[in-house]
């Protein structure tokens, strides 16, 4: 027997040891049966025609019980089972991924073919999922697409009309462009997504000043913050070195920043903190926004989701997802916490890089 995932033994052999042992002992008995057989049959006088049919028609039911014994065995013990299995891939095969075959025995008593089972509604599963994703992911871009077209065509219809006035006009014209800022973006963002998730983008490692890095990302929403009246906290060390993909990485900071400004109210404080602790790289970007419910923080990371659908016209739902993508390519971690009307803070952790000369730690 051997383990299967360090914890349940898994038997290697569907026909036991025991099993070939009874058969032994029935050979045996039937041999000494035999053997009765013939001392009866001169102890009784039986003729020499009679002691030559009796054993072999006695072999002939030996033989044929023990062979029916046996198929039978071998159809329940592995045809019947591979039989379910290459129907159940039939049906996966064809599309259908509710498909699931039951193990042949309970946990405590599974064999090499209860894992193969167990591997393959598995596997169904991941598809199904995977289909599943397909086919929101199509009817989501469906969606979010078909919005700014039919904004984009509505106001084109109103410029076309000869009793508008300048102003209008020029209104019409804006809504158009912002609409169309939106789709590219959108395109944008899949194309992006897209990438990231076959992995098409191969991250380049280096060292580099993640704080540097940090402040020039937040100088580039100095117009946003201001306008807002928003408050902007910074706390980091001088210097934090990184091993990472900088224009990546560049990547999860502007979506953070931008997320927390979009939902912060005026008058509000946005924080940006930094830490180095265990060969590691902490930074956080927390608001005091509107906060998130415990629902809407499971599904943050999905594409296309918008917890507040208010402000769904600022975006389309694929900043977290990307963000999410690029930390894990990174070998990072991110977690979020939030509470509804008190704000979110978002935590990423990455490794550190190799720092010749130590660092005091002051603070910015």
């Amino acid at each position: 027997m051997r383990k299967h995932d360090g914890s349940v033994r898994v038997k290697k052999s569907r026909f036991p040891p025991h099993l070939f042992v009874a058969y032994l002992i029935v050979l045996l008995l039937m041999c000494g049966a035999h053997t009765g057989l013939i001392i009866l049959s001169n102890r009784e006088g039986w003729s020499k025609i009679t002691q030559v049919i009796v054993p072999v028609v006695y072999w002939v039911a030996v033989a044929i019980g023990l062979t029916l014994f046996t198929r039978k065995k071998i159809m329940t013990t592995y045809e019947e089972p591979m039989q379910n299995l290459a129907e159940a891939t039939k049906m996966v095969a064809n599309g259908d991924f509710s498909v699931y075959v039951p193990t042949l025995n309970t946990s405590d008593k599974l064999d090499y073919l209860d894992v193969m089972i167990l591997d393959f509604n598995k596997m169904v599963e991941e598809l199904g999922s995977i289909e599943t994703l397909k086919t929101d992911f199509v009817s989501n871009v469906s969606h979010e697409m078909k919005t700014p077209i039919a904004i984009i065509k509505n106001y084109a219809e109103l410029i076309k009309m000869d009793q508008i006035t300048d102003e209008q006009r020029k209104e019409y014209a804006q809504s158009i462009i912002d609409s169309s800022v939106r789709l590219s973006n959108l395109i944008s963002n899949i194309l992006k997504l897209n990438k990231l998730e076959n992995q098409k983008i191969t991250p380049e490692m280096e060292a580099y000043d993640v704080c540097r890095q940090l402040c020039e990302c937040a100088i580039l929403f100095e117009d946003a913050w201001e306008e807002k009246e928003i408050e902007l906290v910074i706390d980091m060390e001088d210097v934090a070195m990184v091993k990472a993909y900088e224009s990546l990485l560049e990547l999860v900071w502007n979506n953070l920043l931008s997320n927390a400004i979009k939902f912060t109210e005026p008058g509000g404080t946005i924080a940006i903190r930094q830490e180095s602790k265990d060969k590691e790289i902490h930074v956080s970007v927390s608001d005091t926004g509107c906060g998130m419910s415990s629902e809407s923080i499971k599904y943050i990371f999905d594409k296309f989701y918008q917890g507040d659908t208010s402000r769904s016209k600022e975006g389309n739902g694929l900043g977290l997802a990307m963000v999410k993508r690029v930390i894990e390519l990174l070998d990072g971690e991110i977690q979020v916490s939030s509470e509804e009307g008190k704000g979110s803070t978002f935590t990423i952790t990455l490794p550190s890089a190799e720092i010749v000369n130590n660092v005091s730690g002051g603070r910015q």
